[in-house]
């Protein structure tokens, strides 16, 4: 069955995360993508970002965890853009391609002809989407872009950790991620327009603009109150209570998001003293009481194991639930029903297979494939430039 974006050819020039992320869920939607590899570095930056590693018979593998995590679905072409035959080469394929992606510096692909005025003059129809730290325009647009630091100059990192210890960033790249999907939303919005108006664009997005984006409730408190948000810990800051408690043999979470559920949770524990306390009766109530109610529901659930609290407020409706690790997250029943863990052939390994984390999108009518497992460096060059070959004759 032919996914929603079968048709689609999309040329990635991009490497590490965000743009990975993106031509790796176009890949997953149906589009085919021809990731570039530079051959000087041996390909894509987090090829060598392990362990762990898929074994390969050769002994030698570039198929780092994390490189595979956000390059399935995609060609491999090893092509040195410092030489004619690369641009050449490159350049083909952006004669044909409908999307073309990449995360250079602004500017950095002038010098090799590949940058959009060039390709646009050539092919008008295509949309072409750039990703770097801090965009295309601005005082900081030379500086490089990496997670960490839109992670910090976005603000996330100022809510994110313990009230008391030093500013954290979120445990996955999260940053680059969302950027990826920024740029999916993006595309796909330009191709809309592209196919009602035959017009291709440019796409210009930054890891930092998109990081603050996503600062949400808490971006808009700061706008509306002047008041710059605190670490919380696990805490909201809208909602009381709304956390991570301690049990008697371990830890749980607490998601009460209204004066009903509050209510129905201190009845369930054998608490109605505390729904009927005035001080905590309402939800604004009890963000001013947060101190007290916080250590009232505390003492409560600490006297209780975590699997009874949870029993006992699933069966009234109260939101609460489990902290899991990775690996009892994906080997939850929960998990293995919507398949979000695949395993995937790969006849270059040893194992002759790997395991790789699912598309959590479900689609009726066109359901994702993983039509291809996360390439070796360059294992594709030879059948694109045929593939491309053919197409000239």
């Amino acid at each position: 069955m032919a996914g929603a974006l079968d048709g689609l050819l999309v040329l990635d020039l991009t490497r590490i995360l965000a743009g990975p992320t993106a031509t790796q869920m176009l890949g997953d939607l149906g589009a085919a993508v021809i990731k570039i590899e530079n051959p000087k570095t041996g390909g894509d930056d987090t090829r060598a970002w392990g362990p762990p590693y898929a074994e390969t018979p050769d002994g030698d593998s570039d198929l780092s965890a994390y490189f595979m995590a956000a390059n399935r679905n995609k060609y491999s072409v090893s092509a040195d853009l410092t030489t004619q035959e690369g641009q050449a080469l490159v350049y083909a394929i952006a004669a044909d391609a409908d999307v073309v992606i990449e995360n250079y510096k602004p500017g950095g692909l002038i010098k090799y002809g590949l940058d959009y005025t060039r390709l646009c003059a050539a092919r008008p129809e295509l949309v072409y989407c750039s990703i770097s730290g801090f965009g295309q325009t601005g005082p900081e647009q030379d500086r490089p872009g990496y997670d960490l630091m839109a992670q910090g100059f976005g603000g996330i990192m100022s809510l994110t950790g313990a009230p008391d210890g030093p500013p954290m960033k979120v445990g996955v790249g999260i940053a680059d991620v969302m950027c990826g999907m920024y740029a999916t939303i993006g595309i796909l919005a330009a191709l809309r327009h592209r196919d009602a108006t035959g017009e291709g664009q440019h796409i210009d997005l930054a890891l930092v603009d998109s990081q603050m984006a996503w600062l949400v409730n808490e971006g808009t408190n700061f706008l509306a109150s002047g008041q710059e948000p605190i670490r919380r810990g696990n805490a909201h800051p809208n909602i009381v209570p709304y956390d991570v408690f301690a049990t008697q043999d371990g830890h749980i979470i607490l998601a009460v998001g209204n004066d009903k559920q509050f209510r129905a949770f201190c009845d369930a524990m054998g608490r109605p003293d505390l729904a009927q306390a005035p001080e905590f009766a309402t939800n604004p109530d009890r963000i001013a009481n947060r101190e007290a109610i916080g250590l009232a529901v505390s003492e409560t659930l600490a006297a209780r194991s975590s699997a009874e609290v949870l029993e006992i407020l699933q069966n009234v409706g109260v939101p609460a639930g489990p902290i899991h690790t990775i690996g009892q997250a994906l080997g939850s029943q929960q998990a293995q029903s919507r398949g979000a863990v695949l395993d995937v052939p790969h006849p270059q390994t040893t194992a002759g297979r790997v395991q790789l984390l699912g598309n959590p999108l479900k689609f009726s009518k066109t359901p994702v494939e993983v039509r291809r497992a996360p390439p070796r460096f360059g294992a594709d060059s030879e059948r694109v430039a045929q593939i491309l070959s053919a197409l000239r004759q």
